[in-house]
């Protein structure tokens, strides 16, 4: 779509991008957005029955451009946008599935918060300390996690060497025994 940038996105706007009259439709909504230059306002305001937000291949600054008021968010697209980190990811509160592919993350801390996340895309990152799993250890209701991509796949900290005997699949699965899915296997097959 068009990439948005000479205002926030006003509840006009947001009806054109949508295509409807009423903002109360909006179940699920695809954008790219450029934060460096335009705030996106609390844009989630307008929008209260917003379950799902595919944001893709824009450029993000932070989590915290997406504003305070996507609580009722279920399902939440951010691939390739160039983020380093997850802080305001709490404001989700209620995401049940987050696709953070190919960003810069590294540090999973503030996933905490995310009491029903069910599915998190991981691919990509800057993820270099297998001990960031146990974060998601407090997500007690994730199920499906994809890590390939990441550098906890070849050693389990930046600073070792890879270790003919190290298997991520087996230390993941330690610090997150509730995972049913790891990088789309089964969790129990190493």
């Amino acid at each position: 779509g068009e990439l948005l940038m000479e205002e926030h996105l006003s509840p006009r706007k947001l009806k054109a991008l949508a295509g409807v009259d009423d903002l109360q439709q909006v179940k699920a909504l695809e954008m790219r957005v450029d934060t460096r230059e335009t705030s996106l306002g609390n844009f989630g305001v307008h929008l209260p029955n917003l379950r799902e937000l595919k944001l893709n291949n824009s450029l993000l600054v932070s989590v915290r451009d997406l504003g305070t008021s996507l609580s009722h968010l279920y399902v939440l697209w951010m691939a390739c946008c160039g983020l380093s980190d997850l802080d305001g990811i709490s404001s989700c509160s209620s995401l049940k599935e987050l696709y953070i592919a190919y960003n810069n993350i590294s540090e999973l801390s503030q996933l905490t918060w995310l009491d029903h996340l069910e599915v998190l895309d991981l691919e990509g990152n800057n993820i270099e300390d297998i001990d960031q799993m146990q974060y998601l250890r407090l997500c007690c209701k994730l199920s499906h996690l994809t890590v390939e991509g990441n550098l906890i796949c070849l050693k389990p900290n930046a600073e070792s060497a890879e270790e003919p005997g190290y298997n991520y699949r087996a230390e993941v699965k330690k610090l997150i025994p509730h995972l049913k899915y790891l990088d789309k296997i089964p969790a129990s097959q190493t």
